[in-house]
């Protein structure tokens, strides 16, 4: 059976506030935008930043155009990419995070599923954990949120185990079993959020029915995060390289927020933000 706030689904009511760096999300209300900074040379999309300097401009910027929240990370998660020793993820990561949490007041995410690069940048500045592997390659990870008091992103990979029936309830049994995880090391739920993980282990048709049945995950009862920006699915079906996939990014992301997308995690801020905001007005009324 997949965890679930009995009183929370018999209420129909949203997700508990999360409090984060002085912000509170309170879920339901509107759609939250975060921005990718992204510090590795090996980046799928393109978009990989090579200075400290560049970083935190992008960051600055990104708040600017309506950013939420920062997810900075280290390491490509392109198909077929080798991981990077954690010492060279630390390396490239610390500096920039220290920089970007003392430029902005928004929370600044760290996107990593080692322990010794979540920890050193949970030191470093860092507010929140976004977890692609949802603590399948470390489980530790929900310590370290219980421990700095942090929000946690817990995303469903099936890179190791591809899925050939049910996709959704697939990745809702995988994300139950993270939030177990996360339970019994002290995690608050409302620190708890989860994402489907478009593209980690799944096909490209799988990934379209994600985003067509999104909202099936709010059976969790936790706030939802989509990522679908730039992403193979939409090169898949626009025929287009990564750099030119803002009108899928736009398509899917919208798609996500009338399913009940509470974050959207994007590349390209100013356009996307402005998108959100028009959803919101026409699904929320105002």
């Amino acid at each position: 059976m997949y965890y679930k706030t009995e009183l929370r689904m018999k209420l129909n009511t949203r997700p508990n506030p999360t409090k984060c760096r002085g912000t509170i999300f309170n879920w339901g209300e509107r759609t939250f935008v975060m921005g990718i900074v992204n510090l590795s040379p090996d980046s799928f999309s393109g978009d990989g930043l090579l200075s400290t300097d560049a970083a935190v401009e992008q960051a600055c910027s990104f708040v600017a155009q309506g950013a939420d929240i920062i997810d900075v990370g280290g390491e490509s998660t392109r198909p077929g990419s080798s991981p990077i020793p954690s010492a060279e993820e630390i390396a490239r990561l610390t500096p920039v995070i220290q920089h970007i949490s003392r430029m902005i007041d928004a929370p600044v995410c760290i996107d990593s599923y080692k322990y010794d690069v979540v920890q050193a940048c949970l030191q470093a500045g860092a507010h929140i954990i976004n977890d692609i592997w949802g603590l399948q390659n470390d489980p530790r990870l929900a310590e370290l949120a219980a421990e700095y008091s942090a929000p946690i992103i817990l995303s469903s990979n099936q890179t190791s185990k591809p899925c050939t029936g049910d996709i959704m309830e697939a990745i809702k049994a995988d994300l139950s079993r993270a939030i177990d995880i996360c339970h019994r090391a002290k995690v608050p739920g409302e620190h708890i959020l989860v994402d489907p993980g478009i593209g980690f282990g799944k096909t490209h048709v799988q990934n379209l029915e994600i985003v067509r049945r999104l909202g099936e995950l709010r059976d969790l009862g936790f706030p939802i995060v989509l990522g679908t920006s730039r992403k193979s699915m939409l090169g898949a079906v626009l025929k287009q390289p990564a750099d030119q996939r803002l009108p899928g990014t736009a398509a899917t992301s919208a798609i996500g927020i009338v399913q009940g997308a509470d974050i959207i995690r994007v590349h390209d801020v100013h356009f996307l933000a402005q998108m959100a905001k028009m959803c919101d007005a026409v699904i929320r009324g105002g």
